[in-house]
């Protein structure tokens, strides 16, 4: 059994996913949990890892992480929320799955893997372009030659903003309101919630940096990957103009020339 490695750098902050967030977070997000949906995206990462072994940048509860290695696919995770990783600990097999506290951008954990993912929006946590950038190197540097880096991820619903707008709300109801806001001109976003609990109002906003499948090529590019694939879903339907959301696949090429894994 692995032990959960400690970065000193990161202190003891959990981000914008603390304890409250981490207490509700499978259940907020119940769509993603559904069986069907969690069994397509493993298959699609069980056959990209192959016989390696895998990294998941933002590992959070093990959504993913531990379908995955019931596969057989040893993965170790990386996460900033200690909050987070304490209810993947509190789950069937989950102390059995390394994980190391810190920002996935930056952080280095020992060998190499045949795959790097990150999965439903996680690369918009990072909240600026050298943040972003900063990943694909970091990710670069762990992958074995051949490896892939998987990225899920939404595209930006800038079609939906009308002149002078700049928020897009995607959960209405008597108890509760949820928008996204928008700027433009910086690419910077924000999801935010409000909810009425016995009278009272709780407001919650959380940022991001929302990023076009171009871009997310150009920093591929500039750590030394190139794109394989790129479907509108785990289900491996073609990605058009038309699509939500994408997952974008990147290979190592076998004569990469770049930075060291850690020791």
């Amino acid at each position: 059994m692995d032990e959960v490695d400690e970065v000193d750098e990161v202190g003891d902050t959990d981000g914008y996913f603390g304890e409250r967030v981490a207490a509700r977070y499978d259940e907020s997000s119940g769509d993603m949990f559904a069986p069907d949906a969690v069994a397509e995206t493993v298959d699609v990462l069980a056959a990209l890892a192959g016989e390696g072994r895998a990294l998941e940048l933002g590992i959070g509860t093990g959504r993913i992480a531990l379908p995955l290695a019931r596969r057989g696919v040893p993965v170790h995770g990386i996460d900033m929320s200690r909050a987070m990783v304490a209810r993947l600990r509190d789950k069937p097999g989950g102390d059995a799955i390394g994980v190391t506290i810190g920002d996935f951008a930056a952080t280095r954990v020992p060998g190499t893997f045949s795959l790097a993912y990150l999965v439903f929006n996680t690369i918009m946590n990072l909240t600026t372009q050298a943040a972003q950038v900063a990943c694909f190197r970091n990710v670069a540097a762990h992958l074995e030659p051949g490896g892939c880096f998987v990225i899920e991820v939404g595209v930006p619903e800038l079609r939906k903003l009308p002149p002078g707008q700049s928020a897009v709300p995607f959960h209405v109801s008597p108890t509760s309101w949820a928008f996204d806001l928008y700027d433009v001109a910086t690419q910077t976003m924000s999801s935010n919630y409000v909810d009425v609990v016995d009278g009272r109002g709780e407001y919650r906003s959380i940022p991001f940096r929302y990023v076009w499948p171009a871009e997310l090529d150009l920093m591929a590019q500039l750590a030394g990957l190139r794109l394989r694939e790129r479907w509108d879903g785990w289900g491996k339907g073609p990605f058009t103009s038309e699509s939500h959301r994408h997952v974008s696949v990147w290979e190592k090429p076998a004569d990469f020339v770049g930075e060291e894994p850690a020791d």
